[in-house]
């Protein structure tokens, strides 16, 4: 397999959110496209290997979060076809509700963050089944259900990568790793199910949108156990005691960057972890966690 890591600079930083540049036989597919804002990162990543957005006809994402699938709808439009959890099809077809919840969060920093997104016709939208394959030209790509951090994820497997999307956590070029947990249905129990999954798989290296090649898998997610865990149980007293969001935030800001500076990461490295993977959100998401656990 012939593939390229296409850095899309988020906020005009490197090595924050990928794409990846599979070239087949039959034509070259991305797996992830990055949200709108970073189109032209996109565009000139593909011209770099002598493609268009036009010679594009096959989209794998993992999951429809923006960073991940924002700027699908664009390969939409110039013939692609998209493939996805089921679950997450009709917030493509119909992604108004997804961006008003996007809006909410972020409010006049949308087209900066984010940009555009619009909707895909239904039958361009590929439902994928676990386990799934689908061959494209000479190259067989797999599809992983791997809920925990979105109910919608998918790892995709190629030969002996596995492209993870966010269920193997957050590693910036292998720094520490982290567990981008934000809201609404982070569900610990399955994400510890989907590692294990991802552990017995016959690959021999992840591709981690948010950033870089992990070779040394089971050294990988026994530390994203242990951050998932430690985030979590570190979350519940706040939530058993009924502490307003807003003010365990910056306690949490501060104990995820001091793990961060204990690991010997800069302030800029830190801030790159900020961009891939904002703390601010996993409060939100934990803390949704806490409240679903306390409803069964």
């Amino acid at each position: 397999m012939k593939f390229h890591t296409l850095d899309l600079k988020f906020l005009g930083a490197a090595d924050t959110i990928a794409a990846f540049l599979i070239e087949t036989s039959e034509g070259p597919v991305l797996i992830e496209t990055g949200p709108h804002s970073t189109l032209p990162f996109l565009e000139k990543g593909l011209a770099e290997h002598g493609y268009t957005c036009a010679d594009v006809k096959y989209v794998f994402l993992t999951h429809i979060h923006l960073d991940h699938a924002g700027a699908a709808w664009h390969f939409a439009k110039t013939g692609a076809n998209i493939y996805l959890h089921p679950l997450g099809i009709k917030h493509l077809a119909d992604p108004s509700r997804l961006m008003a919840s996007a809006k909410m969060i972020y409010k006049e920093r949308m087209d900066e963050l984010w940009g555009d997104m619009q909707s895909i016709e239904h039958e361009q939208l590929i439902a994928v089944g676990n386990g799934q394959n689908f061959m494209i030209g000479d190259t067989k790509f797999t599809a992983w259900h791997t809920p925990g951090h979105a109910v919608h994820h998918i790892s995709w497997q190629v030969e002996d990568v596995l492209f993870s999307g966010d269920s193997a956590g957050v590693c910036i070029n292998d720094g520490p790793v982290v567990a981008p947990c934000p809201p609404p249905d982070i569900n610990i129990e399955h994400w510890l199910a989907s590692i294990q999954l991802m552990r017995n798989l016959a690959v021999k290296q992840l591709q981690l949108t948010h950033f870089g090649t992990v070779t040394d898998i089971q050294k990988h997610f026994d530390e994203l156990e242990y951050i998932l865990q430690d985030w979590a149980n570190w979350m519940k007293p706040y939530f058993e005691n009924k502490t307003p969001q807003h003010e365990i935030t910056p306690i949490f800001q501060n104990y995820a960057g001091e793990q961060l500076r204990k690991k010997g990461l800069s302030e800029s490295e830190i801030l790159k972890y900020e961009y891939s993977n904002p703390s601010w959100m996993s409060v939100a998401g934990l803390m949704r966690y806490w409240e679903k656990k306390s409803l069964v």
